[in-house]
């Protein structure tokens, strides 16, 4: 059954290549809306937009913030003369949640407005010095960046796992190893076709004593995200102390 909504969410892709044209005010005030719009568990999410492409991801002419934000929710505490016991840990939880789903909100109402728009998860390893450009209270953590604007390429949708390597009836399976191929057959063919990684010539470094066996033929989806899981940020130090210096202790 022909479903407008669907269909947009279904061709959604991630856009690295951007026009130069900037979306008006009153674009992007219903873009936000509809974001803020979204089922919330504390509303403990809030925005800062910037406008300097030059500074942007992939120069994109807007890019969004989205803020894990109590700082909001202790001063209408206050007004009611009561102080947060709740542990921080909790806190993130909720807050990622409104963050998560405004931000999809955002990205759905911009790309049925002819916008297009790219998440980057790595903001949180920048927190300090984000806080410190924008001017961030404390008890406010930037949870992502979210680049956006108008498309200037037209690639098609990312492929995605089977759907019965997804969606489980009342218990979680135990997969076979057919299943297992079949799910990474998929997204390694559907990556492949697109030459994904071979056009910007993305492939990560091997860490140790592995030895490359690799090539842009067979390099593809499984082997790329194996390789970031199996290599990348094995401490999570570096990460508390970003949440740490925005008086988010996850620790305590």
């Amino acid at each position: 059954m022909p479903n407008q909504t669907i269909d947009l969410m279904m061709n959604r892709k991630s856009i690295r290549k951007y026009k130069p044209d900037v979306p008006t005010d009153e674009i992007i005030h219903t873009i936000v809306k509809a974001g803020l719009q979204a089922p919330f568990a504390s509303q403990l999410c809030s925005l800062i937009i910037t406008r300097e492409a030059d500074k942007h991801p992939f120069n994109a002419p807007i890019a969004f913030y989205f803020l894990l934000d109590f700082h909001r929710m202790e001063l209408i505490m206050k007004k009611r003369g009561w102080e947060n016991v709740s542990c921080n840990l909790w806190i993130y939880h909720l807050g990622m949640q409104d963050v998560t789903l405004a931000g999809e909100n955002m990205v759905i109402a911009a790309e049925s407005l002819g916008l297009g728009s790219c998440y980057i998860g790595m903001t949180p390893f920048a927190a300090k010095q984000i806080a410190k450009r924008h001017k961030l209270p404390k008890r406010v953590f930037p949870v992502v960046q979210l680049a956006m604007g108008y498309p200037d390429e037209d690639k098609p949708p990312r492929p995605r796992y089977p759907l019965e390597f997804s969606l489980f009836e009342n218990e979680y399976p135990e997969f076979t190893d057919e299943q297992i191929n079949e799910a990474m057959k998929v997204m390694d063919d559907g990556y492949l076709a697109q030459d994904y990684y071979r056009n910007p010539d993305i492939m990560i470094p091997l860490q140790g004593e592995r030895e490359e066996i690799f090539d842009y033929d067979n390099y593809s989806w499984t082997e790329h995200i194996s390789r970031k899981w199996g290599q990348w940020i094995p401490s999570p130090d570096k990460l508390l102390k970003q949440f740490k210096e925005c008086e988010f202790d996850l620790t305590e």
